[in-house]
């Protein structure tokens, strides 16, 4: 679904893609993310969306983004807002959809394909839309956990769905504590 010559934007909903990947038990490798989608085309952009929570000493994502930032993905982010529930439990809400769909509106003028890594059933109006102005979507999420991560109407809306899972063997890498307990299991055995 993919042609070597046309203009791709990659539009990532870091809150949603991380879940998916979770789900599936293994952590993404943005380098090779970014990597594989310059294989299939010709990649314009690529944005990465997150909320980050500013009243913090240290956020957890704030080296993510940073790498992100510094390894060509144009990132967007925005302060999360920080809320005590009526049962008196911490929530932090920080929703990124509308600046995603804002963003992959201007670009569509200048994309033959754009790829959205989120499940969420808000984005089918934007994929509708984008489809109208004669770009293809791609829609990158997973049916392979329970419950699916993706939103049925955004499946159905989209022209091209790539089931996550089958993304991991070129954009995968095991979740820190695993990858921690492989590297010391070879580094063991090489000792041996």
């Amino acid at each position: 679904m993919f042609y070597r010559d046309e203009r791709l934007a990659l539009f990532i909903d870091g809150a949603n893609l991380y879940a998916a990947a979770r789900s599936l038990g293994f952590d993404i490798d943005y380098k090779l993310l970014r990597t594989e989608f310059m294989r299939r085309g010709k990649l314009v952009r690529a944005f990465y969306y997150t909320a980050l929570l500013e009243n913090e000493e240290y956020s957890p994502i704030r080296p993510l983004v940073d790498w992100l930032n510094y390894n060509g993905f144009a990132m967007v982010t925005k302060p999360a807002k920080e809320f005590t529930d009526s049962m008196g439990r911490r929530k932090v809400k920080g929703n990124m959809d509308i600046d995603l769909a804002v963003d992959a509106m201007e670009m569509a003028p200048h994309v033959d394909h754009i790829v959205l890594f989120s499940g969420d059933g808000d984005f089918r109006p934007l994929v509708e839309s984008l489809q109208r102005q004669g770009v293809r979507v791609s829609v990158v999420s997973t049916i392979r956990s329970s419950p699916p991560m993706i939103a049925d109407e955004l499946r159905r809306q989209c022209d091209n769905f790539i089931e996550l899972d089958e993304l991991r063997e070129v954009i995968g890498r095991p979740p820190r504590g695993e990858q921690a307990q492989q590297q010391a299991s070879v580094l063991a055995e090489e000792d041996d």
